[in-house]
Order: C-alpha cells, then structure tokens, then sequence
C-alpha cells in the first residue's frame, strides 16, 4: 500500500498513517506498548462470534487512495489471542489484528515494527452500545471495552466505556465519537484518539497516530480477506485483497 505524509497503508484501524510510501510488512511482535485507556474499575463485553483461522501466508492486491494499485504478499501470525500481520509491497510494513466474528481489524506502521500502533474493533449492537476487542503491537493478549451512548444518535455521540486491559486490570472512560467526511473520529477521556471505518454493523478504529495506518477486513467463505484501508490526514480509502497461498 502506500502512504502519503498525510495518510498510512493495512491491515488492524485504527487510524492513522505513515510518510509517503507504498508496501507492507515484515517482523515479529515484541514490547509491550501502552493499552488504550485508563485503569479504574469495572467490566466489559465483547463479540463471542467464531472467528476462522486467518494464520498463513497470503497474496495480496490493493489500489492506494489516490487509485494507484499495488501489489505483494502478507504473512499473517498468530500471537496469543492477537494477530501479527506482516506485508511485502515494495516495502515492508508490521501490524496487530484483532479478530472479531468475520472481522479482523488491524493497525499497522512503515518497517520491521508496529509499536506504538493499536486497534479496536467494536459490534455495534441495536441499542447503539459498542462492544470491543484491542490489541496494541508487541503485547500478544487482546483487551475489551464496552461502550455505552448517553447521548447521540447513529454512531456519533458521548459514550461511557468501561473495558479491562489484557493484565485483567479494569478501566473507565468517556468516549466521543464525531463524523470525519467518509470516516469517524474517536476520542477517548485518556487523550487516546483514533480514526474509524464503519462496514454494516462493526466498526475498526485504529489507533496511535499519524505514523499508523488501520485496516477492516472482512473473512470471505473462501478466507480471502476484503480489506478496506485508509490513515490520519484524509478522508480517501484504498482496498485490499488478500488471497491464501
């Protein structure tokens, strides 16, 4: 993928960019980086969906923002319960997926290593509660994170979320989430922002920056992965097409 100074490229989510460049992947997960939110009290839920194996090596087939295509493989890792995704398009780019039900999101960076970058992804439920599983790159266990709207309506509006971190420590905020053009901002009471992409009833939001890029993908019948990318910086999205070697 490429990633322009106001933009990233896959493939986690959230959001969140890299500097002018086109590939992805490569390296191992290692380091613990901070978790989303802050340490208080209280509990959270998240979706039980059975996820497929997503674990293998894959080619992939992508357009950037701008419409340019590109093209590369992905090597997708299993650690604990978190994703490592790795990519090679022309340049190498490191990511943390969570998987939720038939959506894995992912947040990604330039080079041998993601840190710094972290993704959730949430189902949104009838009653407009989200319920949430994060991963942040380098540590191998996923947290979760309820949110629940007090004001608001769609998807944009205050929240409270209570969620616990992967040590079991649990945690309370504010969440706000705001529209940006083709895209949605969130913003945490810990000063931990992050950019959305929304698809049907589940929304991907990456997180870190404007070094790190985000990824939605869906698990096709077949386990090919339809992904939808994007970063800090633009409201424009690239796609991505992974296919099992």
């Amino acid at each position: 993928m490429k990633l322009t100074n106001c933009m990233l490229a896959f493939a986690l989510v959230l959001a969140c960019l890299i500097g002018c460049k086109s590939g992805r992947t490569s390296t191992s997960t290692a380091g613990n980086n901070d978790v989303p939110k802050n340490s208080n009290s209280t509990s959270s839920t998240t979706s039980t969906a059975p996820t497929p194996d997503i674990g293998g090596k894959y080619s992939v087939l992508g357009s950037n923002p701008g419409g340019t295509i590109y093209k590369g493989t992905l090597e997708v890792i299993k650690r604990g319960n978190v994703y490592q995704f790795r990519w090679n398009a022309g340049e190498q780019y490191d990511g943390v997926g969570v998987a939720n039900g038939t959506i894995v999101a992912v947040a990604f960076a330039s080079g041998a290593n993601g840190k710094g970058c972290g993704v959730i992804d949430y189902t949104i439920q009838g009653d407009g509660t989200l319920d949430g599983k994060w991963g942040y790159w380098g540590v191998n266990e996923a947290g979760s994170e309820r949110a629940t709207r007090t004001s608001g309506s769609g998807l944009v509006g205050e929240y409270d979320a209570t969620g616990k971190n992967p040590d079991g420590k649990e945690y309370k905020a504010t969440l706000t989430v705001e529209p940006a053009v083709n895209l949605y901002r969130f913003l945490w009471s810990n000063n931990t922002e992050g950019l959305g992409i929304k698809r049907g009833d589940n929304i991907a939001v990456g997180i870190g920056g404007a070094r790190c890029g985000f990824v939605t993908y869906e698990i096709q019948s077949d386990g090919t992965l339809d992904g939808i990318w994007g970063g800090y910086g633009t409201e424009k999205t690239g796609t991505e097409k992974a296919t099992k070697q």
